[in-house]
């Protein structure tokens, strides 16, 4: 028999016999976990699935069959001698070498002799012998025949083994097996009072629990899925990304570094991923910027500049991306990663295919991320790197290093994953977001921040001289009362806001005049998350005559006629049919569902140009969710959204100014529309009405008859109804400068009465 030596570390295991000394065997028991258990126990797993034997359970006792065949070939005589025993191994594994039946026959004799020693009888040790020759054949045969070798079989077992199984092992032991036994409950195997068999228990520093997840199951999908993993990268680059580990931190001075001066190890690339948060100083920040890219294109270096955000994918961007439907993570990202082409260069595009598969996997893990999310990432991912690789990536041999630029940060995951994957590639990538109130929200650890304290408002980058305006110190003073004075304390510069909502108040009508006048900000509901208006308007529809009183009712409309009101007296104001140069078009500027914004604005026939830039998109907003909220009917059901679109693109003149002058914060402009006859109001007036109040238009309908005016086109009901009197009928708008106006009633009056 082998002895059984010690191991100085666990790597011994893996040592080849010569080299052992006394050419002795391994068997222990591993009763706690550790990172250094965890390593081993996944190596000592692969070695025992290539040449060894895996025990998940107990080992099967022999069965009938398998006795009626023992039986049959070997008879039923026993005899305790090494003769005997060697005699019937040749006949029952004839395969085994001289040997290797040698070393095996003289384990069985010495094991049980020695349970012969401690009191069993003969019949006992005969069961146990035809016990040990029938595990030997069904179980064990595979290993017997590597017995001798230098390369030593391993045994792994998971649990506790009982005393025959320990007897059985203490035989391959001795026969030239390494062997490990894992028990992941506390547990023992003195019941055999035999010293021989008792494996040596493994003890480390800082050992543990077993996890309760851990078994050789979970062990065995974790290799798989290692293994699945690592198929997906096909052939791997033999050159990878060294990323910030050589950089000084001095921010924009770390990307002027030469890229031969970064590194010499040609099994790398050094790039560097920095984001600079903020301003070191805001009076030279634009022309240091400017400065900065002039210096990378004047040594020749790939520059690549955007401000932020990056354009989404378009369709045909989309369709080209071949994909198909997908039910695992690993097959998607398999076929996916089959778009990445690069011919030019075979090494550039494994680089490519490795930090797609990596940032892919990555963003896997993260809570609640779906397989068809994830997929759309990694095609808006593919897209974009289709769009960019070529002015990143002509003619790129080692060690070029081009330069991508980002103004404004990441506003979406979708942003966050391409310049994750961009890091990884041959691409020096800064990210600049000077404004502090704005977040750049990408993760990474692979990213170097660096934090200033001066915030500034940048639009764009400065590629030109033309485009650098630098700020006097008066200019930034101001600009930092913005974020003290204008945030928190209800006070606002003229136009500060770009993007508002509307959200329409419920009132009592007697609320209605005094909140008519009154500046947005000191409504009810009204607030800024975001740099997002909330608009508390009004959409309301006032039936009846209060009191029958006409002097009064006239008297009271004229009083909400300020300079912020328009006046609709004549219905309908637009008549369906009348010329609409924009209805030819309508087709054309909404497709698929969007507003095509881009081809609106680039075609002849657009006259909101003259519009404030801020002021056009929320035109174009507004009108993408007056389709989506399919407020007027027949919207996407026989193509009322395309009357929606030449309706709100061809608004009059009057209006138009109206929206031109808003200003989120202040007083909202107004429609008072009068419809004092049985005429309904068109189609085109429902559109226009809903449309301003998305806008942030007070809108107010007069209806003194009571009729159901409004409610033909709206699938739901947009404005409020206050009955507030008897109905009147065939009554004349009068000519409001001659109206007269009554004395004004305190709020408590008009609620209580006098």
């Amino acid at each position: 028999m082998l002895e059984h030596i010690k191991i100085q570390n666990l790597d011994d295991f893996f040592i080849d016999l010569d080299k052992r000394s006394n050419r002795g065997v391994f068997f222990y028991k591993i009763n706690g976990y550790n990172e250094e258990i965890y390593r081993f126990i996944k190596k000592y797993y692969n070695a025992a699935k290539m040449a060894g034997v895996i025990i998940e359970g107990k080992i099967p006792n022999p069965d009938k069959d398998n006795l009626e065949y023992y039986n049959e070939i070997m008879g039923t005589k026993f005899q305790l001698n090494v003769e005997f025993i060697a005699a019937s191994l040749k006949k029952w594994l004839p395969r085994m070498s001289a040997y290797q039946n040698n070393v095996v026959s003289s384990a069985i004799y010495e094991t049980l002799t020695v349970l012969g020693r401690n009191g069993k009888n003969e019949n006992m040790l005969k069961n146990t012998y035809i016990k040990f020759m029938c595990w030997l054949y069904y179980k064990f045969e595979r290993i017997l025949s590597q017995l001798g070798n230098n390369k030593i079989p391993k045994i792994l077992y998971e649990g506790i083994a009982s005393n025959y199984e320990l007897l059985l092992l203490n035989v391959l032991s001795g026969a030239g097996c390494d062997i490990v036994l894992l028990q992941y409950q506390t547990g023992s195997n003195t019941s055999v009072n035999i010293n021989t068999v008792l494996p040596d228990e493994l003890t480390r520093p800082d050992m543990g629990n077993f996890p309760e997840y851990f078994s050789l199951k979970w062990l065995r999908d974790k290799i798989q899925n290692e293994i699945d993993i690592e198929r997906l990268y096909g052939q791997k680059p033999s050159v990878l990304n060294c990323t910030n580990a050589w950089i000084d931190g001095k921010g924009l001075d770390d990307f002027k570094i030469a890229t031969q001066a970064r590194g010499n190890d040609p099994m790398l690339f050094y790039n560097c991923y920095i984001r600079i948060n903020g301003a070191q100083d805001k009076l030279s920040y634009m022309n240091e910027l400017y400065q900065f890219q002039l210096g990378l294109k004047n040594s020749k270096r790939r520059v690549v500049i955007i401000d932020a955000p990056l354009k989404n994918p378009s369709t045909d961007e989309i369709s080209q991306i071949k994909r198909q439907n997908y039910t695992t993570k690993n097959q998607m990202i398999m076929d996916l990663s089959g778009n990445i082409k690069y011919t030019a260069n075979a090494e550039l595009q494994k680089i490519m295919v490795k930090s797609f598969v990596d940032v892919i996997i990555e963003e896997s893990g993260h809570e609640g991320i779906t397989l068809n999310r994830l997929a759309n990432r990694a095609v808006y991912l593919l897209c974009w790197l289709k769009r960019y690789q070529g002015e990143l990536f002509a003619n790129w041999k080692m060690p070029d290093i081009s330069c991508f630029i980002y103004m404004g940060g990441c506003k979406n995951s979708n942003e966050a994953l391409f310049i994750k994957f961009l890091a990884r590639l041959p691409v020096d990538v800064l990210i600049l977001n000077p404004n502090l109130n704005t977040k750049c929200c990408l993760d990474d650890t692979l990213l170097y921040e660096i934090n200033y304290t001066d915030t500034l408002t940048v639009d764009k980058y400065p590629r030109e001289n033309t485009e650098i305006h630098m700020g006097t110190a008066a200019y930034h003073a101001e600009r930092e009362l913005d974020t003290v004075m204008y945030q928190d304390f209800g006070i606002y510069r003229n136009k500060q806001y770009s993007k508002a909502v509307s959200v329409t108040l419920r009132t009592m009508y007697e609320e209605i005049e005094i909140l008519w006048n009154q500046e947005l900000k000191y409504r009810p509901n009204f607030s800024i998350v975001d740099d997002i208006v909330n608009l508390p308007v009004i959409c309301a529809k006032v039936c009846g005559v209060k009191n029958s009183d006409l002097r009064q009712y006239w008297a009271g409309i004229k009083q909400l006629l300020s300079k912020d009101a328009f006046l609709i007296d004549k219905v309908p104001y637009l008549i369906t049919g009348e010329p609409n140069p924009i209805k030819s078009y309508a087709t054309e500027f909404f497709k698929n569902g969007k507003v095509q914004k881009n081809r609106i604005k680039a075609h002849k026939l657009y006259q909101y140009g003259v519009l404030r830039n801020d002021v056009q998109e929320h035109i174009l907003d507004k009108l993408q969710l007056l389709i989506d909220q399919k407020v007027i009917k027949g919207t996407f059901v026989n193509g009322t959204e395309y009357t929606v679109v030449s309706t709100v693109l061809n608004i009059k003149k009057e209006i138009l100014r109206m929206i031109q002058k808003f200003d989120f914060t202040k007083t909202n402009p107004k429609i008072i529309y009068i419809n004092t006859t049985e005429k309904e109001i068109s189609l085109e007036d429902s559109i226009l009405m809903a449309f301003l109040n998305l806008v942030g238009f007070d809108v107010l309908f007069f209806v003194p008859t009571g009729y159901q005016t409004i409610e033909k086109y709206f699938n739901k009901e947009i404005a409020e109804e206050h009955q507030i009197g008897d109905y009147m009928y065939d009554l004349r708008v009068p000519d409001f400068n001659s109206v007269r106006q009554t004395t004004r009633l305190s709020w408590h009056e008009r609620l209580f009465g006098r």
